[in-house]
């Protein structure tokens, strides 16, 4: 969980990197978060009967998207790539696998031209 909050609290910080564990711990809280706002609309019953989705869900995610971003783009500045090379998830089908290798490839050793390694002094 503190992973999650350290991701929203660095919500406009897209310069610096960030750890694999950082990435994937906030999209996993991301993750189980969206999925109970999805069913709280539908429990409350305020979710679209076509997509289940409602306007709680559709705050948290509008509310997420900014964090989202800006911990997968320092994600990417730590496996040494650029944060534009999320937009290779818009070439079909290879562009999301080559996306999430990345994103799950370990960072680079030592300091990059992004900034230092955050695992370096920090026990695993």
């Amino acid at each position: 969980m503190n992973w999650y909050l350290q991701a929203l609290k660095n919500y406009v910080g897209f310069t610096g990197r960030s750890r694999r564990k950082e990435y994937w711990m906030y999209t996993l809280f991301n993750i189980i978060f969206m999925i109970a706002a999805m069913v709280l609309d539908n429990v409350l019953g305020i979710a679209d009967p076509m997509t289940n989705y409602g306007p709680i869900y559709g705050l948290y995610a509008l509310g997420t998207l900014l964090p989202s971003l800006a911990v997968a783009v320092r994600r990417l500045h730590d496996a040494g790539k650029s944060g534009w090379f999320l937009l290779i998830a818009l070439i079909p089908l290879i562009g999301g696998i080559w996306l999430i290798v990345l994103l799950a490839k370990d960072g680079e050793p030592g300091t990059n031209k992004w900034g230092p390694n955050p695992k370096e002094g920090v026990p695993a």
